[in-house]
């Protein structure tokens, strides 16, 4: 077992969110690739009576970025207990079309280049897979205009967007973002 493999393994381990589960989709979609990097992203969410757990785990290999995605199934009329859905989906880097970065740091006027760690890092990945519209009315210049003049707005990739927080996941969480970040998008420029 490589040590990239293995890092990831204890990673999905940490994580504590059905590992052997997301190991066994990571493999099925990995097959015979070698891992080059790897994000994984454990989240819980609460709603007025239920506590969900997730998991986003990013993989890049030499030729693709490996999304997989596991959720919490609740206890229903088809599924008397609880269940989990993992899913897939493999791209292609050369069909890699942006890597965004937010990268927030907490006190600017003190920032130190190399030293100065973020304390939060969001990344927007797409790959023309999902997009977002956001739609707003139409005016013109006159106040006094009562006229429909229809809908303006914006069309922006919406593929994948993951927030980590050193206040939520830690420090170590932030920093393995931004080292994914700068690996998935090294690989992007055809330079992995």
């Amino acid at each position: 077992m490589s040590s990239t493999v293995s890092t990831l393994r204890r990673d999905l381990d940490r994580a504590g969110y059905y590992p052997d589960l997301v190991a066994d989709v990571l493999g099925v979609t990995l097959g015979s690739e070698s891992v080059v990097g790897h994000l994984v992203l454990p989240e819980t969410t609460f709603d007025e009576a239920e506590v969900r757990r997730h998991v986003t785990v990013l993989v890049l290999t030499a030729s693709r970025l490996v999304v997989t995605h596991v959720d919490d199934l609740p206890a229903d009329s088809e599924h008397p207990s609880a269940s989990a859905s993992a899913t897939t989906e493999a791209v292609p880097l050369s069909q890699v079309r942006t890597v965004g970065m937010t990268y927030v740091v907490g006190d600017p006027a003190a920032y130190r280049a190399g030293r100065t760690e973020p304390v939060e890092v969001t990344l927007a990945l797409g790959w023309g897979a999902v997009s977002r519209v956001d739609l707003e009315p139409a005016a013109c210049e006159d106040p006094n205009c009562e006229a429909d003049h229809g809908l303006t707005g914006s069309l922006a990739p919406d593929d994948l967007i993951v927030r980590v927080s050193a206040a939520a996941e830690g420090t170590e969480a932030v920093k393995a973002a931004v080292r994914f970040a700068r690996q998935l998008s090294t690989a992007g420029a055809g330079r992995l």
